[in-house]
């Protein structure tokens, strides 16, 4: 059986998306993304696979920090990108499908954005 290998690079919202472009031009799939709230602001983890191989870019942004979708690279981290942003509150621009808050039937604005 091969071994599994995890990593986690850190990146700057500056270079986030040369990393993602990185990621499709060397075939690796987006697996997930997610955000977890911090204080002032959020960890955004977009974790990418090929074969065995799981590579997670680590985001971390001020609650008022815009970062760029990844939609135009990866189409369907649009469902990702919009619980980022209704969920938590994360701002996300230019998605290419974007519910506007209105992808979850939510009474809470933001629930689990961090006081």
């Amino acid at each position: 059986m091969a071994d599994t290998g995890c990593k986690i690079v850190p990146v700057t919202t500056g270079d986030f998306l040369m990393k993602v472009m990185e990621m499709k031009n060397d075939q690796y799939r987006l697996m997930q993304a997610h955000a977890v709230s911090i204080e002032n602001g959020y960890e955004l983890s977009y974790t990418f696979g090929k074969d065995y191989e799981w590579i997670t870019l680590r985001l971390v942004v001020d609650e008022n920090e815009e970062v760029p979708s990844i939609t135009n690279i990866y189409q369907p981290a649009f469902l990702y990108e919009n619980e980022m942003a209704e969920l938590f509150g994360v701002k996300i621009r230019m998605i290419s499908v974007d519910y506007h808050d209105k992808l979850y039937r939510i009474d809470d604005e933001t629930p689990m954005k961090k006081l």
